[in-house]
């Protein structure tokens, strides 16, 4: 897609660039490099989400880099004819609210599971989503400053993993190109001070709970944990020896949150927990990682409850295996 085609979309509206719900890393810096690109090609832009962020690292970005973001409890003047960007997510997703504004465009890296037309559409594979913001301003010749430069470069580390997961060329080649723009030492701030008491908790109580089958490690949170926390730990119950699918879920007042990991090449992490959450919610994204999502309301369907769930990954992990599913 041509980024000039969305800026002529938005002139003359209104405009938001909505994030998914409890916003990553990834999610703030691919809405700041857009805003920020956006700007520059004479459309002011407002970053909004939805639910809360309950991360130290993603705290702490609006502090180093400067971020003006806004919760949903301060978009109340938004109008169905205002117009907004997805970005790091897509419309009718378990993880973005629908808000009363028309979502005229998409900006996303992961894969699509509910079709929806789009004015413009530039959903791509890539490791992070700040990569295909990064590659907007490559493509036209756009300046960025040091401290978006530096935002990219942080959300392109952080959601490929330190470029050992889902990683593509062009997250390389990105990398590189707003690294060496980047003020170096907002980024090494970013790695300070990112982690709270309450995120050990989370941690202890997924030891606590940890069962391994055939390479399947599942834990459970009994907290309610913020969902960047869930895919962190569902990281770390991956990096162990015995285990090569991680199944993380956190039980929480609006529901149940799934973070999924895999490092066997015939299971599709997202495909996974597509498949085994649509009867009772949704879920979906790469290869190697995925999350997703059952209500609270949801839950009573369930017979058997959550046992139920654990033995569905486990029957259709197997299928994928064997190359049925």
């Amino acid at each position: 897609m041509d980024p000039f085609q969305l800026v002529a979309i938005l002139k003359g509206h209104k405009s938001y660039i909505q994030t998914h719900n409890y916003p990553d890393p990834d999610a703030v810096a691919s809405a700041f490099g857009l805003q920020s690109f956006l700007k520059q090609h004479g459309v002011d832009a407002q970053i909004c989400y939805d639910g809360t962020v309950r991360t130290l690292s993603t705290k702490k970005m609006f502090q180093v880099f400067g971020i003006d973001v806004l919760a949903s409890d301060k978009i109340a003047e938004m109008t169905p004819k205002d117009y907004i960007v997805t970005v790091d997510s897509q419309k009718y997703n378990a993880n973005i609210t629908d808000f009363i504004g028309d979502e005229v465009a998409c900006i996303d890296h992961h894969p699509t599971y509910i079709a929806c037309d789009y004015q413009y559409k530039d959903v791509r594979q890539a490791g992070a989503c700040a990569t295909l913001i990064a590659e907007y301003f490559y493509r036209t010749g756009t300046t960025m400053t040091k401290t978006v430069a530096a935002a990219l470069a942080y959300g392109i580390k952080m959601d490929t993993n330190d470029f050992i997961r889902g990683t593509t060329d062009l997250d390389i080649d990105m990398f590189s190109y707003v690294y060496k723009l980047a003020d170096v030492e907002k980024i090494g701030t970013m790695y300070k001070d990112v982690m709270e008491l309450s995120d050990l908790q989370a941690y202890g109580a997924a030891i606590d709970n940890i069962r391994i089958r055939d390479g399947v490690g599942f834990a459970c949170i009994p907290l309610d944990c913020p969902d960047a926390l869930i895919a962190i730990i569902s990281d770390f119950i991956l990096s162990l020896n015995v285990v090569d699918l991680a199944i993380v879920y956190a039980v929480r007042k609006d529901g149940v949150k799934f973070s999924v990991r895999s490092e066997i090449r015939a299971i599709d992490a997202g495909s996974l927990v597509h498949s085994v959450l649509e009867e009772y919610g949704n879920g979906g994204g790469h290869q190697a990682m995925a999350g997703g999502f059952i209500p609270a309301e949801n839950l009573q369907k369930i017979p058997a409850g959550l046992c139920v769930i654990e033995e569905k990954f486990m029957q259709q992990a197997e299928q994928m295996k064997r190359g049925i599913l």
